[in-house]
């Protein structure tokens, strides 16, 4: 069994490329992909995500699903890191919290 190979979008952009002028060559897709050295499943999915793409688009969307990414993992702070265990433990738990830090539904303290 082969190792996988890691290729870049830039990589998978030429090939895809070289690929659609050997297709258009009369070529076959089981051809095409031999002579690319990916598999005809590889070669389906590549072409599903970066056809029709310039390297730079390419770039930036892995630009963008790796912000994404980051964004997602932020968001997802456990909320007893994020609030202190005491507060989320209260008697309404975290959807009561919510409703005391935003006062949905509950008329703000008076001081």
């Amino acid at each position: 069994m082969m190792a996988k190979k890691r290729h870049t979008p830039e990589q998978i952009i030429n090939k895809l490329r070289q690929a659609e002028v050997e297709i258009a060559n009369a070529a076959t897709v089981a051809q095409v992909c031999k002579q690319i050295g990916v598999t005809d499943q590889t070669y389906y999915r590549w072409r599903n995500e970066y056809g029709g793409m310039r390297v730079d688009q390419a770039k930036r969307l892995k630009e963008l699903e790796a912000e994404n990414s980051r964004l997602k993992k932020l968001v997802m702070i456990p909320p007893l890191k994020l609030f202190g265990a005491d507060l989320v433990r209260g008697r309404e738990g975290f959807c009561g919290l919510l409703g005391e830090l935003f006062f949905i539904g509950k008329v703000p303290p008076s001081g």
